[in-house]
């Protein structure tokens, strides 16, 4: 037990390291800077280490550091390992980044310190092996963050973004603390271990249900989904490592909240089912919008809100441990987005002529969806999982399916007639390495949180109606965006072009009734 406390010394190094150029003289802001570099690579040492531990021992909690069940305690299992593993080395890297991105910075030395504990807080969160522990990192965690997001407080933008997201994580800050009293009061204690135990055998009553609703509702609003994704879309005031580590890291808080109590929401249906609906909904209604973004970094914000939303259908759809390899998927490929947008712009802004551009028509749409189905069915074959799907469960089948979608949108722009043959050589390649990428990582991920993650319960009417639903909605996404050039010179699609790309207005509408737009740059609204 007294192993399983390892993962401790990450944020504790971390803490060390903001606090120690505040305390040491002589120390420049840039030699803080390169401490903080140093701290984050402990805590990946410190990560690997943890994974060993797990490896050799198994999963387990550590000893309680407090009293009366409330303090320091340690969740060691393959969900806290790796995303330890993930936060550690995405902090590092941004951590690096930040060290020459702000280098002659004014405030440089605030912003490594905040950017340190917004880690240590994620880590302490990730962690924790008990309620309270749970609730405080999750607090603190927003609290930190609020102070990356007005690094620049004179700017207008920044101050009406972090009083949007402030009041929004207020509210889901008010959800968890409801869902963790209801937890302690049906199963008598702080410990998430047991807790999750108990749930697992069906017991709990009517506050356990609530909480898992308290629950669903702090995921919804961490994981910026429809209705109240817009601050997501206006903090791009903040450092560029701001940017990196919220949309690589802290939006999937929302995310890990529902893995991290699976048990718990399986006891509600209901919940899991409106999971389903906001998440599915907010994957396509951000996936819409981002293609009609003009910046890189906004539409890289509409990216993350389309893929939160895919990671909540998942939760929904009882797939967590394919919502935890997505949130690790999803965090490799932000954060590098991010950390690299401003060198693809110049790339792009290099090529002088673009080259000439294949546009599928109706035909080859079809052949593409064709060929994208046997593909899927060919790689089953070869893995050796046959066609036998009766032992996996038909909502892991229906992502299946969805992936095919964009296999499909894949290999329609390499089989159009314009198209030269090594395109659609290089289009059916890559459809063949996403499909054989997808079912052995599916697979790995199934394996490696066996016993620590439920498994998916049998689909009742209420979730084979969504699993359809859910089909049809993403293959006729998929069918609009691999037909896009050939209606979307319409008159009609032009002015859904607008629409869509002010996000149909909700965040206008959201600022009227927060009273966002009376932001001044005082920075009083911002930091009340």
């Amino acid at each position: 037990m007294l192993l399983n406390a390892l993962p401790l010394l990450a944020p504790l190094i971390l803490i060390s390291a903001a606090f120690a150029p505040r305390f040491l003289k002589d120390v420049s802001a840039q030699k803080g800077a390169w401490l903080a570099e140093y701290a984050t690579l402990g805590a990946v040492l410190v990560a690997v280490l943890s994974a060993i531990v797990l490896a050799s021992n198994g999963s387990g909690d550590s000893i309680l550091i407090g009293f009366f069940e409330i303090g320091l305690s340690v969740r060691l299992d393959i969900v806290s390992v790796v995303l330890l593993l993930l936060v550690t080395f995405i902090g590092w890297v941004v951590v690096r980044y930040a060290r020459t991105y702000l280098d002659g910075e004014a405030r440089q030395d605030d912003f490594t310190f905040w950017l340190l504990a917004t880690l240590a807080a994620v880590l302490f969160l990730i962690q924790a092996g008990n309620l309270f522990q749970f609730f405080a990192a999750w607090v603190a965690t927003s609290a930190f963050l609020h102070k990356l997001l007005l690094f620049y407080p004179e700017r207008v933008a920044a101050q009406r973004a972090a009083r949007k997201k402030y009041i929004i994580a207020r509210i889901g800050d008010t959800a968890v603390l409801g869902a963790m009293l209801m937890l302690v009061s049906t199963y008598g204690t702080t410990q998430i271990s047991v807790i999750l135990s108990a749930a697992a055998e069906g017991t709990g009553g009517g506050l356990a249900l609530a909480a898992a609703a308290l629950l669903g509702l702090a995921a919804i609003l961490k994981s910026a989904q429809f209705p109240t994704h817009g601050w997501l879309t206006e903090v791009m005031e903040a450092p560029t490592p701001v940017s990196a580590l919220l949309h690589a890291g802290v939006v999937n808080a929302g995310g890990f909240l529902l893995i991290r109590f699976a048990d718990v929401m399986l006891l509600s249906p209901l919940v899991l089912a409106i999971l389903v609906l906001i998440g599915g909904f907010t994957a396509l209604f951000g996936g819409l919008v981002m293609l009609t973004q003009s910046t890189v970094k906004t539409s890289l914000a509409w990216s993350t809100i389309a893929q939160m939303g895919f990671m909540i259908l998942q939760c929904g759809l009882a797939l967590f441990p394919l919502a935890l390899l997505h949130i690790v998927a999803h965090s490799l490929y932000k954060a590098h987005a991010f950390l690299s947008a401003g060198n693809a712009v110049q790339n792009i802004a290099a090529i002088r002529k673009p080259g000439p551009v294949a546009v599928p028509d109706l035909g080859a749409v079809a052949r593409a969806f064709v060929v994208a189905l046997v593909i899927y069915g060919v790689v089953y074959a070869i893995l050796g999982l046959g066609f036998d799907f009766g032992g996996k469960s038909p909502q892991a089948i229906a992502l299946g399916a969805i992936l095919i979608f964009g296999v499909a949108y894949l290999l329609a722009q390499g089989f159009a007639d314009e198209a030269p043959r090594a395109l659609t050589q290089r289009t059916a390649v890559y459809a063949g390495a996403v499909t054989v990428s997808y079912l052995v990582l599916q697979r790995v991920s199934e394996w490696l949180t066996a016993g620590t993650l439920p498994a998916t319960p049998p689909a009742s009417a209420l979730e084979w109606a969504l699993i359809l639903l859910a089909m049809v909605s993403f293959g006729l996404v998929a069918l609009a965006q691999a037909t896009l050039p050939l209606w979307s010179y319409h008159p009609a699609a032009q002015g859904l072009r607008v629409h869509l790309s002010n996000g149909l207005y909700i965040n206008a509408i959201s600022d009227r009734m927060i009273g966002g737009w009376k932001q001044t740059q005082s920075g009083k609204g911002a930091e009340q």
